[in-house]
């Protein structure tokens, strides 16, 4: 395919859409976009998520009688579950994009591969390895840990499960909403390990990741993944179900990718491609303090002023918010230095 045809590539090669980003039409007033929108809501993206929750739900969890006990069995189980259905799904877009690169730099937003650029910043100087493995050894283990102690509370009637014979479209609807649910989760937890010391000791391990690739989506400092995962336990709070407490955090773990695709669209014929929706997220990763949500859902972005669709317009915003916070940062220190 013809990625110029979709975006242009900057004298660095560095490709972006031709279309900026919006947030959801109902925000914006597009209500003639509301059915494409819809749509895309739907499919691909939540349409695996939905399949991957629904292979849990039939095949994985353990009977509801095991789990009223915290034991390492089923908590193992459903760690080598999780660890293998990450390494099955990252693994497949990092091998076909990432080694063998079947298509090569097209709709890829840099045009650098991680793993030709070592660096001191990663463990063994390998952003691949490193990313692999924090997102083995620790955000991973963290998700289950959620994940363990979510099922326990269910099981032993600690949370709010209503019937979804007589509360089925209350659960209909909040299976729609979780994607919402987890914009604002993501956006309050993401902002706030921006701020200060928490971002220099949490969250720049996750930015170290410049250049993000299927790896990079848990490669996460353990409270960082704590915040990140705990969204599923808002479904102790509401009255909810077990299956929706589900989704909610498949959509989540098994979703992180699609943020750290790197690739506007994967290739999947000559003429076919899969939008990817990960140049939100990536201008994150590329500016740092725009975008810490997702894709407008809840377009919390765009009412606090953080919001970066990729226009050179909103690259004058960003860069005049930057000035007048340096200005005021500089105020700052000449007001606590002392007058000799």
């Amino acid at each position: 395919m013809d990625d110029l045809k979709y975006g242009i590539r900057d004298k660095r090669g560095n490709w972006a859409p031709s279309e900026p980003l919006e947030v959801a039409p109902f925000w914006s007033g597009k209500f003639n976009q509301i059915g494409q929108w819809l749509v895309a809501y739907v499919w691909p993206h939540n349409t695996i998520f939905m399949l991957v929750t629904l292979a849990y739900w039939y095949f994985i969890l353990p009977d509801w009688t095991k789990m009223k006990e915290l034991t390492w069995d089923w908590s193992l189980w459903l760690y080598a579950v999780n660890a293998a259905g990450i390494f099955v799904m990252y693994g497949s877009v990092e091998f076909f994009y990432y080694f063998k690169r079947i298509q090569g730099t097209r709709f890829k937003y840099n045009p650098n591969f991680p793993s030709d650029k070592p660096s001191d910043v990663f463990w063994f100087k390998s952003q691949n390895i490193d990313n692999f493995l924090r997102s083995f050894l620790i955000s991973i283990p963290i998700w289950t840990l959620i994940e363990v102690f979510t099922l326990w509370c269910f099981a032993n009637g600690y949370a709010h499960w209503v019937d979804p014979k007589d509360h089925w479209l209350w659960l209909a609807v909040l299976i729609f909403l979780v994607p919402a649910i987890h914009e604002v989760h993501f956006y309050c937890g993401h902002w706030l390990i921006h701020q200060g010391p928490l971002y220099k000791w949490i969250h720049s391990i996750h930015h170290n990741s410049i250049n993000p690739s299927p790896w990079s989506s848990m490669s996460m400092h353990p409270v960082e993944a704590a915040i990140f995962f705990s969204e599923m336990l808002w479904h102790l709070l509401l009255p909810s179900a077990p299956f929706v407490a589900m989704f909610q955090l498949t959509s989540t773990a098994y979703g992180a990718i699609v943020g750290h695709i790197g690739f506007d669209k994967l290739e999947l014929t000559d003429e076919r491609a899969m939008n990817s929706h990960a140049y939100t997220h990536y201008m994150h990763h590329k500016y740092f303090e725009v975008n810490y949500g997702a894709d407008g859902v809840v377009p919390l972005d765009k009412w606090f002023g953080t919001w970066h669709d990729g226009t050179k317009q909103a690259d004058e915003r960003m860069k005049e918010r930057f000035r007048r916070k340096k200005e005021r940062l500089n105020r700052r220190k000449a007001s606590s230095t002392p007058a000799e």
